[in-house]
């Protein structure tokens, strides 16, 4: 299956912000072949509640810099945001919220989307 190239723009940029502010463990998985109505996650952990806050406010700068805004913003809490954007949601997870719900074991059948990092 291929990305329409906005979405691609989307997950490359959001990737990026991730990146930039040193979130660990970040995972893009394709759900299009194992769900009917979610498209892309894009998982990070952060490793302090000042860390994901710093997360949440670069995913979100970043993505109003081109134009696009979350449809929602569950939380934030100092152990989960999800950024909605449609297509793609972010999920930023503390350490061990991302170890107690294991999202990657729960969707193990998505596809991995490899991303480069930031040079």
């Amino acid at each position: 299956m291929t990305k329409p190239p906005e979405l691609d723009l989307l997950i490359r940029e959001a990737y990026r912000a991730l990146d930039e502010k040193k979130a660990e463990d970040i995972v893009a998985l394709d759900l299009r072949r194992v769900s009917d109505s979610l498209d892309f996650f894009l998982i990070a952990t952060g490793t302090s509640t000042p860390h994901l806050e710093a997360l949440e406010r670069a995913v979100r700068e970043r993505l109003a810099e081109i134009g696009i805004r979350p449809y929602g913003v569950e939380g934030p809490s100092s152990r989960w945001v999800l950024l909605n954007y449609g297509a793609l949601l972010v999920h930023i997870m503390s350490p061990e919220a991302r170890e107690f719900y294991d999202l990657e074991g729960l969707w193990a059948d998505a596809d991995r989307v490899v991303l480069e990092p930031t040079a």
